[in-house]
């Protein structure tokens, strides 16, 4: 029996695809673009046409790129999608269109689904970690996992790289902003009464990879997952990131991080910082693994169970 799968993540800035092997739970392709699903929803609290378009072309390319039915692809999607009031319409137009069947899930399941995702890349990188907390920076929204051995408590913060970028028009803003995140973040944790320096800090999503790839010295076009994976990023690393975009032109920027990301990586950087602040944490290990690798591995393990 095939047991290859495809993926879709249908985030808010983001679209990501994967190919996977249910047999051997390897990765056999995929594929990445910047949408940019979320542009102008704080605003109008619609997904644009425009966003729809490059949906639609991203689509269309992947399936030229990575050879699939997209009507057979498990396809989900988050924040944004949850947010926009035309959703139905817009999920329907994709269908339509393309041929995809989306899945709107909630922030809880999107924490469930990243976690899985994240204990399967931990084994493979030979990294043993029982206790640790898990960030998943978004565009539109922030997840944070507590895992204690077999258990874990998810909270879904509904803030991203997107949004922020979006809401806060200047430095002072942004900070504020920031710091009312933080406060809110504190009593999350307060309220599980854990010890923090019990736990390992894991980050993943497109601002810590971003960064530990700069650290790695590889840029946009040169970006390896492979050796990204179980990088330790420090606070050290963060001011460099940070010092590298304040005094690099855009073209310079575009090369590190890709088209579509330039505007929004400074404040992933902000928040992945008071993350660290808000933990007391002075590194973190990161992994490209989440969603749609956990959409890969949860439907591998109801579908094809032995």
């Amino acid at each position: 029996m095939n047991q290859e799968i495809v993926t879709i993540d249908l985030g808010s800035n983001s679209f990501r695809v994967l190919k996977y092997d249910c047999t051997d739970h390897k990765i056999i392709s995929e594929y990445n673009e910047v949408v940019g699903m979320a542009d102008g929803l704080i605003d109008t609290g619609l997904i644009s046409s425009e966003a729809l378009q490059r949906v639609i072309e991203a689509i269309s390319h992947s399936i030229q790129v990575i050879n699939y039915n997209p009507e057979d692809a498990i396809c989900v999607t988050t924040a944004a999608m949850r947010k926009a009031l035309n959703n139905k319409d817009v999920l329907e137009y994709f269908k339509q269109k393309v041929g995809t069947t989306f899945t709107i899930i909630d922030g809880k399941e999107e924490a469930r689904l990243t976690l899985l995702a994240v204990k399967y890349a931990l084994k493979r990188e030979k990294i043993y970690s029982e206790k640790f907390i898990l960030l998943d920076i978004g565009g539109g929204s922030t997840e944070i996992i507590i895992n204690t051995n077999d258990t874990y408590e998810s909270h879904s913060f509904d803030f991203g790289i997107v949004t922020m970028t979006q809401k806060s028009l200047n430095y002072d803003d942004l900070h504020n902003d920031l710091e009312f995140r933080k406060k809110e973040i504190k009593i999350f944790l307060d309220n599980l009464d854990i010890d923090l320096k019990d736990y390992s800090f894991v980050a993943t999503a497109g601002t810590p990879t971003t960064i530990a790839a700069i650290k790695l010295g590889q840029d946009f076009f040169s970006y390896d997952r492979n050796i990204v994976n179980g990088t330790i990023v420090n606070l050290e690393d963060i001011s460099n990131s940070l010092d590298i975009f304040k005094n690099s032109s855009k073209e310079d920027i575009t090369k590190l991080v890709g088209r579509g990301r330039v505007e929004f990586i400074e404040v992933g950087i902000f928040i992945y910082k008071m993350i660290f602040e808000v933990l007391n944490k002075k590194e973190s290990i990161v992994l490209d693994d989440g969603l749609r690798e956990g959409v890969a591995i949860n439907y591998c393990q109801t579908k094809f169970k032995n």
